[in-house]
């Protein structure tokens, strides 16, 4: 059942309560404690690879998964997802509104390079 997002709650805490809301989007950031490709999720949560996909989409839409790339030697490079959080915390502010609080997952230079990569493979 979907459920409706009311007018005065913002787009990012909506789109994170239905991931966070999914059954199999839960199970892929429990299994998620290195980056995988969706091939390896799908194997690892034991989840069709289509349904895998709709669940990356929904968690990278959210902002709770980075996209990366493997560089692999033969030239054929793989999207890989990681955990992009440490915790959400779901807020009442003082005019009693809903609000998300995400505590990021700290980032290396070089997880920062295959990002810049990833979004240049992305524009061509």
């Amino acid at each position: 059942m979907a459920r409706e997002q009311s007018a005065a709650e913002p787009t990012e805490l909506g789109s994170i309560l239905d991931a966070l809301d999914d059954a199999d989007a839960r199970d892929i950031i429990r299994t998620l404690d290195e980056p995988m490709t969706a091939s390896e999720i799908s194997d690892t949560c034991e989840i069709p690879l289509s349904t895998t996909y709709r669940k990356l989409d929904l968690l990278t839409d959210a902002d709770l998964l980075l996209e990366g790339t493997e560089i692999r030697s033969d030239g054929h490079h793989a999207t890989t997802y990681e955990v992009a959080f440490e915790e959400v915390k779901i807020l009442l502010t003082e005019e009693r509104r809903l609000s998300v609080d995400i505590a990021r997952t700290e980032r290396s230079p070089d997880k920062n390079l295959a990002d810049i990569w990833t979004a240049v493979r992305k524009e061509t």
